[in-house]
């Protein structure tokens, strides 16, 4: 249970940035401060729009490996370059994750 009270003097355009930052991580201020003070991982949520993108890489992603999968016997070089595609885009969304 938290019974110290720690206090610090900042600007006021600092104050609005940390309460910005805050909002998007989901967090209070005093834990993104206490996070950002024990260098623990602050990860910003991520907006209606992005899980959209999102989604739809995912979907992008599905759609090329089963291309790949479709001209691998007759077209090699399409698969090659279908599969190449797929990479990049799984690369993407791992990139999501961080």
């Amino acid at each position: 249970m938290k019974k110290e009270f720690v206090q610090f003097r900042c600007s006021v355009y600092e104050k609005k940035l940390l309460k910005v930052k805050a909002r998007k991580s989901g967090l209070s201020i005093s834990e993104y401060c206490r996070r950002a003070a024990f260098d623990d991982r602050i990860v910003e949520r991520m907006t209606d729009e992005q899980i959209e993108a999102y989604k739809l890489l995912v979907k992008y992603q599905r759609n090329f490996k089963l291309i790949t999968n479709m001209f691998r016997k007759r077209n090699p070089k399409l698969a090659e370059e279908t599969a190449q595609l797929a990479e990049e885009i799984r690369q993407h969304l791992l990139n999501f994750r961080k």
